[in-house]
């Protein structure tokens, strides 16, 4: 019986990367050492076989010795070859690593983290999986603090503390379920607040609190939203919709890390908040008495000042301006004591 002859690994090389991918059968761990280069230990093929095999093998120890050599373009260039020939292959994720590494050590952290993030894209359950999203961590602070990538021939460029933003947003989506995300957050937040986009930072902190309330993050997150709001406050004369965003999430901190150490900062912050607000009332209130004669109007807006912060001077001078405007109201609003006259007629 004449021996079963493939005539091409392609169908193979597809199923085994299904399994490697999706049901985890092929267990394989693919290592280096100086003495033996390359090898497979732990799993079944590389994915690949016959010439294939042996050729992606080849590129991969040529790869790796010029890697040690310090010939970092060539080394990119084989394990480039890699990924483009052999995607599916065990050795496609390992060269995308060892480049992603090679950027590392020249500081172009651009290429680096587009390297991470491929693996992740196209191998999402590589073993290496928390070590990588820890890597593009790393980049992304880097590259948020100022950090600027080499470009060619090792110049650097300007600093993109934008970029370093979009790294980290690329994090939550890669790891939404990992510790790492609420940490993203948070320094999206921080980027977008460094660059004045408080509006931005505003949205990322209510993210983290949404999605993450458990986090030992959320403490600082409502504090933060609480101060951002705060900023965005234009002073007592106009509309009061941040002030009260300000209250909100001061009293939310207070209510829920009342053992925090910055609870007397969240109580600073609240009565800023609600003096402005108060204030804003008795303002209006004073328009309606002094500008418009409008006694009810000014009744209104004097007993909110008062409700909005009762213990506060604020609202000791809107109830002093109560008494006003009853004294008033009451002179204008007194009938007259005289009997009416009445009418007489004469007939003649």
């Amino acid at each position: 019986m004449p021996l079963l002859k493939v005539r091409s690994s392609r169908p193979l090389l597809i199923i085994l990367a299904l399994l490697t991918c999706f049901t985890g059968v092929v267990k394989a761990d693919l290592t280096w050492t100086p003495q033996e280069g390359w090898h497979i230990e732990g799993g079944m093929l590389s994915g690949l076989t016959g010439t294939e095999g042996r050729d992606a093998l080849d590129l991969m120890n040529k790869a790796r010795q010029s890697e040690e050599g310090k010939s970092y373009r060539s080394a990119i260039k084989s394990y480039t070859k890699i990924t483009d020939k052999f995607p599916t292959s065990i050795y496609a994720p390992e060269a995308f690593y060892r480049i992603a590494q090679i950027y590392i050590a020249e500081k172009n952290f651009y290429k680096a983290f587009d390297n991470y993030q491929a693996i992740l894209s196209r191998y999402p359950n590589v073993k290496r999986f928390n070590l990588i999203i820890s890597e593009e961590y790393k980049i992304a602070s880097a590259v948020l603090d100022g950090a600027r990538s080499r470009l060619w021939f090792g110049i650097p460029g300007f600093t993109n503390r934008e970029r370093g933003i979009g790294f980290f947003e690329q994090i939550v989506q890669n790891a939404p379920y990992s510790d790492y995300a609420p940490l993203a957050l948070m320094n999206v937040a921080r980027g977008h607040e460094f660059l004045g986009n408080t509006d931005e930072a505003v949205d990322a902190l209510d993210r983290l609190i949404n999605s993450y309330g458990s986090s030992v993050l959320a403490p600082d997150a409502y504090l933060r939203l609480s101060k951002l709001h705060a900023q965005l406050v234009e002073g007592s004369f106009y509309d009061q919709g941040e002030t009260k965003q300000a209250i909100t999430y001061s009293e939310d901190f207070m209510l829920l890390f009342p053992s925090d150490a910055k609870i007397a900062e969240a109580a600073k912050n609240l009565d800023s908040m609600k003096k402005i607000l108060a204030e804003s009332k008795v303002k209006i209130g004073d328009f309606y008495f002094f500008k418009r004669d409008n006694y009810t109007a000014a009744r209104v807006f004097y007993n909110e000042a008062i409700t909005s912060y009762p213990n506060s001077d604020v609202a000791k001078s809107a109830r002093a301006k109560l008494v006003l405007v009853d004294a008033k109201a009451s002179k204008t609003a007194t009938p007259s004591t005289q009997p009416a006259k009445k009418k007489l007629f004469y007939f003649f």
